[in-house]
Order: C-alpha cells, then structure tokens, then sequence
C-alpha cells in the first residue's frame, strides 16, 4: 500500500463534508456513482481527478466483484481536514479485493493497481454481516492563494480597460445527469 501522508490544507471551505447513498449493484449504478461522486465533489471545491478515477474502480468493482441479485452498494464520500475518503460498501464480505497481475491482452484486472497509485491509503474493512467496505483516502491540494487585493477600487486590479481579473469567474453551467429527472427553471 502507499502510504504517503499528505499535509496540504484542502480547497474547500474548513467544514466537513459527508455523502452518502445506495445504487443499484450493476454496470448503470457504478457509472450514475461515478457521475454523482464528481457533481458532488465540484459542489464542494474539490478539483481531485484522483479521485474520479477511484470512485469509478471501486463502484464498477463493487458491481461486478461484490454484486448480490437484489442487494445495493453505498458510495460515501467525506472531506476532513485536508483528506477526502472514498468508501464502497457492498454485500459479498466474502470476496476480498485482491491486487492480480494482468497480462498484457487483459481488458480488466488493473483496477486496484490504479487504486494503490492515487490514493494515499486504501484497505478494507469488514462488517456489518455480510457487508464489506473498501476505502481509499487522497490528500488534497493546496488552496490557490488569495488575491491581496491591490490595485484598483474594489480590490480588482485591472489591466486594461472594461477587463476585470476578479477572483472569482462565472462558474460553467451545470449539466443534468442522465437518469435524474429535473425540474425546468
């Protein structure tokens, strides 16, 4: 396991974050986690690729290693400090996640090699029966440092004419998922 601590100060506000829900355990459920983990982490200040990329290995893992018919996985994830926490809960405690060598025509078989690569930590713990939960926890980055505030009334330095450098863009829009229904306005 990779045990490197990170100590950088996170993005987001200084509160703690925490999300947490069930999906159906199949290739559509991984995929709407995926989407959801990254929507929320944007919501949040959290600009970690990282941990787009180990939300999806454990999700996709948790549906077709940890799949029961008729039983759910739980995505949870959670911003303390510094660190944001991956967790994927599924039902088949029995069946441990298990780093394998992959030959080189393999289509699968890397994902918790990808795992171990980004994330700081990654484990997995038991309970309750039947369940499993396998973890992974990133440092996040530091937080750009803020404008001092010199230069032109209002605390926007401008360059040029009509041209502000404010801090703070326009965010882009945001896109409906597919499957979530929303309401118009």
């Amino acid at each position: 396991m990779n045990q490197q601590s990170a100590q950088a100060a996170p993005r987001h506000a200084p509160q703690a974050h925490r999300f947490s829900v069930l999906f159906p355990a199949t290739a559509r459920g991984a995929r709407l986690a995926r989407l959801l983990a990254a929507d929320r982490l944007r919501d949040w200040g959290v600009p970690c690729e990282a941990a787009h990329h180990v939300v999806a290995e454990l999700a996709a893992n948790a549906a077709t290693h940890g799949r029961l018919p008729g039983r759910s996985f739980r995505l949870t994830l959670s911003v303390t400090g510094a660190a944001l926490r991956v967790e994927v809960a599924d039902a088949r405690g029995e069946r441990r996640p298990a780093r394998r060598e992959a030959g080189p025509g393999a289509e699968s078989g890397r994902g918790l090699l990808l795992v171990e690569a980004l994330a700081d930590r990654w484990g997995v713990t038991d309970g309750p029966h039947p369940r499993k939960t396998v973890w992974a926890e990133l440092g996040l980055p530091a937080p750009e440092p803020a404008p001092t505030g010199s230069g032109a009334a209002g605390g926007q330095k401008t360059e040029n004419p009509g041209e502000s450098t404010s801090p703070n863009p326009t965010p882009p829009a945001r896109r409906p998922h597919p499957g979530v229904a929303h309401s118009g306005g």
